[in-house]
This record gives structure tokens, sequence and C-alpha cells, in this order.
């Protein structure tokens, strides 16, 4: 059964955590080369109303990894394979195929962009003995308890977004308005803001879009006198919109808009906005300079997506690195798999990688994730612009 060790029990938190005794749970164990494909669940948004932008550069990094891991001899002689369910950017959706992905016996889960998801999953596969590694979602609490199952890639929300809030101050602002939809994830940001911005004489003014068209929202600005919005929304709706309205409030001459979830960091964004969508400023994760992987990657990254790859892809491309490396030792056993998360040591395409115990949050966790604030170059849309790094 999933999650049972060898004595047909599963482990208790303190055995898998025993790291913490020096006890030696990362051991290999035995290892069998040959024989069927070791599978990976892989979570990913690949329709609506899940951001299936973000969905497809997901998994074009996974797929590319996995790729090149089967390129390399497999999981010691065995190959690699992803079994993909699309989440639709649907708690329930996710938890369901993370019950399905356990009934067919893969080794671990791997994905997902949208934080309130990547919970689900996450709680789901923590009740099941699952190990899942998050690629992408940056949420806090991904769990409400410590869970030794789970291991993720992205910073949490509270680092990103308190560099946000520095830059913000760096820039002067202190009179913040945030257009808000209703949303834990959206909830915590707006929290982190606040909490970053108070000391300092910041003020946060939250604006809920359930209540207000995007004329209106201008008004609000107006009224407060601030000199800086920041899209807590959905896009293309009603982030599209919101933008070309206060692009063209004489009112706002001079506004800044931001984006720190990261929406213009897509194609699909200087699409719909084109020089509207330019000097929004928005969070992503990547380094100043790739590792020389990451390069190599990039090229490929370019040639299967037809287009620049984002930050996303990176993520996903460095989840199957790590657990590709955690399952040839722990011989895609569940139970050693999850032990591992503490002894990997993996060189991704943005640095290396390993796993630690960070204060406050709940799984495993990649201290060493860099954090970039980004806008597109006004001057010329299709060019990134590094503001601040963390």
């Amino acid at each position: 059964m999933p999650g049972m060790d060898t004595r047909g029990r599963r482990p208790r938190r303190d055995e898998t955590d025993a790291h913490h005794q020096g006890l030696p749970l990362c051991d290999p164990g035995e290892r069998q080369p040959g024989g069927s494909p070791v599978r990976i669940g892989a979570l990913a948004p690949l329709t609506r109303p899940g951001w299936a932008e973000a969905g497809r550069h997901l998994l074009a990094g996974l797929e590319l990894a996995v790729r090149d891991v089967n390129d390399a001899g497999g999981i010691v002689g065995r190959p690699l394979e992803l079994v993909v369910r699309d989440t639709a950017a649907d708690p329930r959706r996710a938890a369901t195929a993370v019950d399905e992905l356990a009934g067919l016996g893969v080794a671990a889960v791997a994905g997902e962009y949208h934080s309130v998801v990547a919970r689900a999953a996450a709680v789901r596969a923590d009740a099941l003995g699952l190990p899942f590694l998050c690629s992408s979602a940056v949420l806090d609490a991904l769990t409400e308890q410590p869970t030794p199952w789970v291991a993720r890639l992205a910073p949490p929300q509270s680092r990103g977004w308190r560099l946000y809030a520095d830059f913000l101050l760096s820039e002067g602002h202190s009179r913040i308005a945030v257009a808000t939809e209703p949303s834990v994830y959206w909830a915590s940001g707006a929290r982190v803001l606040r909490d970053r911005l108070a000391p300092y004489g910041g003020t946060v003014v939250e604006l809920d879009m359930r209540a207000l068209t995007p004329a209106a929202v201008c008004d609000e600005l107006a009224d407060h006198r601030a000199t800086a919005l920041l899209l807590l929304v959905g896009h293309p709706e009603p982030a599209v919109p919101i933008v070309e309205s206060v692009r063209r409030d004489r009112r706002l001459a001079g506004m800044t808009i931001g984006a720190p979830a990261g929406q213009p960091e897509f194609a699909g964004w200087a699409t719909s906005l084109g020089e509207d969508g330019a000097g929004i400023p928005f969070l992503r994760y990547l380094p100043e300079r790739l590792t020389p992987l990451g390069a190599r990657v990039g090229t490929s990254l370019r040639e299967r997506l037809a287009e620049a790859p984002s930050f996303v892809a990176f993520e996903g491309y460095d989840t199957v690195a790590v657990l590709a490396g955690v399952l040839r030792s722990s011989g895609a056993d569940r139970t050693r798999t999850a032990a591992s998360w503490p002894c990997v040591a993996v060189e991704g395409t943005r640095g290396p990688i390993r796993f630690s115990r960070v204060p406050g949050i709940s799984v495993w966790q990649w201290g060493g994730a860099p954090i970039q604030v980004v806008d597109r170059d006004p001057a010329q849309p299709g060019r990134f612009r590094v503001l601040r790094t963390g």
C-alpha cells in the first residue's frame, strides 16, 4: 500500500525526520536495474480557468528533463515516465488526481503552478504518504503541519513579496493600492506587503474587484492618492482591462502598476497589452546568470516552446532533475524518497539545489532559490530589465 514501510506500516513522522537525530535514512537501499518504467505523476494547469500558458511552460520543462534523464540511462537502467494530469486551477481536481496517481503506483508527484491548488495536492500527498516535489507554487503554508513528504523548489511567498515591498519602498512608494480578488494566495500576499511596509509608514488599501469596475478602480486610486497599484487578480480578466483603464486615465499619469505574482513574464501578457504591458514590475525566479546546464536547457526549451522560456519552465526541468537524483538512490521507494530530501545535492539550471527546514515553512524548502524584481523595458517590451535581486 502507498506510504507503507517494509514492515507493512506507514512510517511515523519522527522516523522519516530522523536525520535530525543523525540516523542514516539516506541509505540508497537495493538497486534494481532494468524492468518497467519509473513513473512520476505530473500536475499542471493545462486548461482554463487555470493559467494554461504557465502550465504549458511547466510541462515543457518537466518533459525535457525526462528526455534528458532517459538519454543518460534513466533511473539505474529503468526509463523515467511522466503521468500527466491537468488541474485546471481546481483544488478538488488536484486532490483527486493525487489519489489516482497514488493508485497507479507513481514513485512521486511533481509540478503545479497555482498555490491554492498545490496546497490541496500537498495535503493529499501528505495524507497518503506520497512524495510531492512542488515546482512553482509559493504559498508559505502548503500544509497545515510540518510534513516529511513534501518539498518545494519555488521560494516562499513571504520571502519574495518582502523583496517586492522593499523594491516599492526604494522607489519612494508609501501609498499602495492593491486590486484583489478572494483567494488565500492574494490575501497572504497583501498581508506580507502590509507587514513589510507598515514600519516605514507605508499603507496598503485593498480594492475589492468583486465590487469595482476598472473605471471605478481609477476613481479609488485618485481619491486615495495612491502612487502604486498592484494587481492581485487573475489574467487576462480582470488584469488586462484594469491596466488599460489606468494607462488611459490622465489623473493617474505616472502611476506605477505592479504585478508581483508574475503575470508579465509570459508572452500572452505582451500580446494582450502591447506597450501598456511594459514597465510593470513583477517577481521571477531566475539568477543573474544561468548555470552551464541552464544555458543548454534554455536553448532546448526555446526550441520546444517556440518562444523564450519563462522561469516556470526552468522550475519544471529542475523538478525532474532533483527527483531523478533522489530516485536513483532511493530505488523508487516512497519512504526512502521522502527521507532523501535533506540529502539532495543537485546542480540545477539556476544553481545548486539543497533542501532544508526553514522556520515558518511546513515543507522541505530550497533556500537558495533566486529572486528578481523585473519588468518589460518600455523601449523594447520583448526585453526584461532586472530592477532588484535577493
